[in-house]
């Protein structure tokens, strides 16, 4: 895999420190330009300070995709989910990761670090970082995402 000057977005908590450490230089000896919001230690600190930047760098475009990362992976998925255009995966296999990529256009991917080995952490970034979003059938159901962003429903009468 090369990522030649793509720039992606990390940050993590404590918790997820010592694998976010592991998957910023994963990405940059495949040439990826590395954005860390940190944080910079194993102290404790408050996810959401980390997530929401990376968040906000993928929404603007400043970088492409995003990592984050915490004990579970949940909580800095949420985070990220909450800023409008970023939608976040948490994922724990390489076919979910395919997945998210392929069916929901995900632009940031949750890992877990106390669910996932660092080596089962760094194919599931691979595979991430490799798929691609088919379109199609799935169009539909990201400008649906959208609608919801902008407050608007997608439900028809019937179901509302």
């Amino acid at each position: 895999m090369t990522l030649d000057a793509v720039v992606i977005a990390i940050g993590s908590d404590h918790a997820g420190y010592r694998l976010k450490s592991k998957v910023g230089a994963y990405l940059a000896d495949q040439g990826a330009v590395v954005l860390d919001f940190g944080t910079t230690s194993e102290e404790p600190v408050d996810y959401p300070l980390f997530c929401e930047p990376v968040a906000r760098s993928v929404a603007t475009g400043a970088a492409s995709l995003g990592v984050v990362v915490g004990g579970s992976g949940q909580g800095e998925q949420i985070v990220a989910n909450k800023v409008i255009g970023v939608r976040a995966a948490l994922c724990w296999s390489e076919l979910g990761a395919r997945l998210a990529r392929a069916h929901n256009d995900a632009n940031v991917l949750a890992l877990g670090a106390r669910l996932l080995g660092d080596d089962l952490a760094l194919a599931v970034l691979e595979a991430f970082m490799r798929g691609a979003f088919e379109g199609g059938r799935h169009l539909k159901r990201i400008d649906q995402i959208r609608q919801v962003e902008e407050g608007a429903s997608y439900i028809p009468d019937a179901f509302a």
